[in-house]
């Protein structure tokens, strides 16, 4: 046996160029391992060397430095602007110790006002969210979009605590630069989606960018400590390498922030992060087209240390099943007043130079009145206070060292003069130009007549709050695409089922109900205010009283209330689509109480029908109701509801006589969508033309079997078809007795004719010639008798038929 010896250990600095082999022949080559296709989400920095790391990370780096450089200038009013707000007492020196370092409100008061404004408007009490239905209106969509609008304000208001005051955060920030932005993603983390805001001076984008769809190069400045890193990278979101210690990397405008928002800032034990969204052409990872390199660039989200130039992430940034690989969107753009450029300006460049003027003034005004109050001035140097030289309080007599003469003589005060009259109303024409233009000015209701028509107080509420509605109008729009954002996380990330009992339906409907919904803010673009929604409303219930036929009412009364924040205003004002099908008996109380019922097309409606129209004919009932003070009301929602069952029956008839069924159900609401094609129209419509003259025919011959069976029920018509039978009777009886006198004459002839004929054959030949005439003679009498019984039996069939005759006669006018 071979003695083992120590054990070797080697190591290969560069796996990539080194290969093992016999003779000249590789057997083994060691080569990095690389992502599978189904790995779409790995991180490619771990793959990539050390080298292209490195390289990537100074150019990005270099292009961030040169994109800061870029907006230097808006980023320097900005900060100016800060010190406006007056967040941090200013102690001046200047002119002397103690003079007034106060700041006119002006900007503050403007932004108060929006964030206040705008956080109610775009986050009410129930939720930020509604939802809107894509293509055809079902009874199963608007079920599923109930469902989503109570998911979407469940997940915003009681599952993400921190998106409200995420919201408010980026209102201020809105107001004050122009600018925020929220970050939308999953957070591994805490198992769920969040929206953070991201301060204007944290997203940098590259100068000549328009939007954050088409800018080449988006970075987000984060901060994070150690531990929060360490955690990213165990979880394997960041790689997994030991990093050097933070470097305090404040730079010059975070510190004047810091200073003028009333902060110290002197160190930062945070690694300063640049997440950003860039278009690369990475070596290894190229666009290839029939197997070759394109050159096209890919979004990639590449993660940077910026202090020690070291990458810590590369993932892709479209989706796997994206051809097209378009670059996905995890920030949303809020904008208050579009400029030039990307970056929006805000109240500090609007009324910046006016709240530092108004700020200027103030402090001459408050100084003037300070000197005036307690002047200085000049006295003797031999003329000595006892004590200190502390101003005098109220009420304070203090000892005097004269040298000579009076005090008067040794005192001579500075002539102070009081604050500017002229000075005070300059600043406040300033202050009302910068509060007019910022659109934060109140309305004097003392300035409005009483009396002025909706309509004028309508045109003024529009003309002052045109510029607040433009933006409430922005910021719709951007709160849009921020619910899209969050709606496609929930489908994606979230489990099937909801985490409560929804009011519609199973819980188990979850991801399917998000396919065909939208949602959309609850926020009025074209409405900035409440006070604007409520007169708007005013003046439509105004038009309303003109004409209330051509209005639906009850809508318009359950939208008054959703705009006045009335709660389970659903519960307040019925409409049609919230009721359900009912038995005729529940329909016909619900009528009785006022209370709105329905028609639905699938009822029988002839038996609905059949027992309304009891119950109004009903006396009792009649005249319980006729005391009631809202009987006509009553008989009118009854006669209207048996109309409405009427239409729906006469439809299922023409669909049963046509034979097919029309292309729109009844029960469905009505919508723009339901418009039928032309040639689908024309070809309805002549069926229909047919379908009615053969029902109108069906119909009529019921109507006269019906009209003919109540004319037999009539008492007079009875009566007369009763004599006419007795008449018959009669008839007959007479046309019995003639028939049998015939028969019996008749008979009597056979016998007589025997009779002749045994005499003959008795007497023999003895009268021939006789019997032969006798024979004729009888035979003669005979056929007279014949003769005049014929005519007899005539006459009375004539007599009969004349009194049938006369009979219907009397029946016909009676029925006319």
């Amino acid at each position: 046996m071979m003695e083992e010896g120590p054990e070797l250990e080697i190591e290969i600095e560069d796996p990539e160029s080194v290969e093992i082999g016999i003779d000249g022949m590789p057997i083994l080559r060691i080569e990095e391992e690389e992502p599978s296709d189904e790995d779409f989400d790995a991180n490619l920095a771990e793959y990539m060397s050390d080298g292209d790391l490195q390289s990537l990370a100074s150019d990005l780096v270099g292009d961030f430095d040169e994109d800061i450089g870029s907006r230097k200038d808006w980023m320097q009013t900005y900060v100016d602007g800060i010190q406006l707000l007056g967040m941090k007492i200013e102690e001046r020196t200047e002119p002397w110790e103690g003079a007034c370092g106060v700041y006119h409100p002006l900007l503050s008061e403007a932004l108060v006002k929006f964030q206040a404004e705008t956080i109610m408007e775009t986050f009410p009490a129930a939720g930020p969210v509604k939802t809107q239905i894509v293509g055809k209106e079902t009874q199963e969509k608007k079920d599923a979009a109930e469902r989503v609008a109570d998911d979407m304000n469940y997940q915003l208001t009681d599952v993400m605590q921190e998106f409200r005051p995420e919201h408010e955060r980026m209102l201020w920030g809105l107001g004050l630069s122009g600018n925020a932005f929220k970050k939308v993603y999953y957070d591994p983390s805490i198992g769920r989606q969040v929206s953070m805001f991201v301060p204007a001076e944290d997203l940098v984008v590259p100068y000549g960018a328009t939007d954050l769809a088409t800018s080449p190069r988006v970075t987000h400045v984060m901060r994070k400590t150690p531990n929060e890193l360490r955690k990213l990278q165990v979880a394997g979101f960041y790689r997994d390498i030991e990093l050097p210690d933070p470097v305090d990397s404040f730079d010059e405008v975070e510190k004047k922030i810091a200073e003028k928002m009333g902060f110290r800032a002197t160190t930062d034990d945070r690694y300063k992060i640049l997440e950003m969204q860039v278009d690369l052409d990475l070596p290894g990872y190229e666009d290839k087209e029939d197997g070759e390199p394109t050159g096209i660039a890919l979004p990639y989200i590449v993660t940077i240390d910026k202090s020690n130039g070291i990458v810590l992430a590369i993932r892709r940034n479209w989706r796997p099943e994206d051809e097209h690989k378009k670059k996905r969107s995890h920030f949303v753009h809020y904008g208050y007043i579009p400029g030039f450029g990307f970056y929006c300006f805000g109240l500090i460049h609007l009324i910046g130079a006016f709240a530092k003027s108004g700020t200027s003034i103030l402090r001459q005004l408050v100084d003037a009145g300070s000197l005036a109050n307690l002047p200085g001035g000049f006295k003797t140097r031999g003329l000595r206070i006892k004590g200190d030289d502390t101003p005098i309080a109220p009420g304070e007599f203090r000892d005097v060292d004269v040298p000579s003469g009076t005090m008067r003589d040794n005192v001579m005060p500075l002539p102070y003069k009081e604050p500017s009259q002229v000075l005070a109303q300059l600043m406040n024409q300033i202050i009302e130009e910068g509060r007019r233009f910022a659109s934060a000015a109140d309305m004097k209701i003392s300035d409005m007549s009483a009396q002025a028509p909706v309509g004028t107080t309508l045109a003024i509420l529009e003309r002052t709050l045109k510029v607040m509605s433009a933006v409430q109008a922005r910021i719709h729009y951007s709160f849009k695409e921020e619910l899209r954002l969050l709606r496609d996380i929930i489908r994606d990330y979230t489990p099937d089922t909801y985490t409560y009992e929804p009011v519609e339906g199973s819980p188990r409907a979850k991801k399917s109900d998000y396919d065909n919904i939208d949602v959309i803010p609850v926020s009025d673009p074209n409405a900035a205010t409440m006070a604007q929604k409520i007169t708007q409303y005013q003046a439509v219930l105004q038009l309303a009283q003109g004409a209330p036929q051509i209005y639906n009412m009850p809508k318009l009364h359950r939208q008054m209330l959703d705009v006045l924040g009335i709660k389970n205003a659903q519960q307040l004002v019925k409409l049609p689509e919230d009721q359900k099908p009912e038995d005729p008996i529940t329909e016909n109380q619900n009528i009785l109480m006022m209370k709105p019922v329905k028609a639905f097309y699938y009822q029988d409606h002839q038996a609905h029908i059949t027992t309304h129209m009891s119950a109004m004919q009903d006396p009792k009932i009649m005249q319980l109701v006729g005391q009631n003070p809202q009987a006509q009301a009553m008989q009118a929602a009854m006669m209207a509801h048996v109309n409405e069952h009427i239409a729906y029956e006469y439809r299922k008839q023409m669909e049963m006589q046509m034979g097919i069924e029309l292309p729109f159900h009844p029960d469905e609401d009505d919508s723009d969508e339901k418009v039928m094609p032309q040639e689908l129209e024309v070809r309805v419509s002549q069926l229909a033309a047919q379908a009615s003259q053969q029902l109108l025919q069906r119909n009529m011959q019921e109507a006269q079997a019906q009209q003919n069976a109540q004319a037999q029920q009539d008492p007079i018509i009875q009566l007369q078809q009763q004599e006419l039978a007795i008449k018959q009777a009669e008839v007959d009886i007479k046309n019995r007795k003639l028939i049998a006198d015939a028969t019996a004459k008749a008979d009597q002839l056979d016998i007589e004719r025997e009779r002749i004929m045994s005499q003959e054959k008795i007497a023999g030949m003895q009268v021939g010639a006789k019997v032969a005439k006798d024979r004729a003679d009888l035979s003669a009498k005979q056929e007279l008798e014949g003769v005049k019984l014929g005519v007899d039996i005539a006459k009375t069939k004539d007599q009969f038929r004349m009194q049938q005759t006369r009979s219907k006669d009397v029946t016909k006018e009676k029925t006319e």
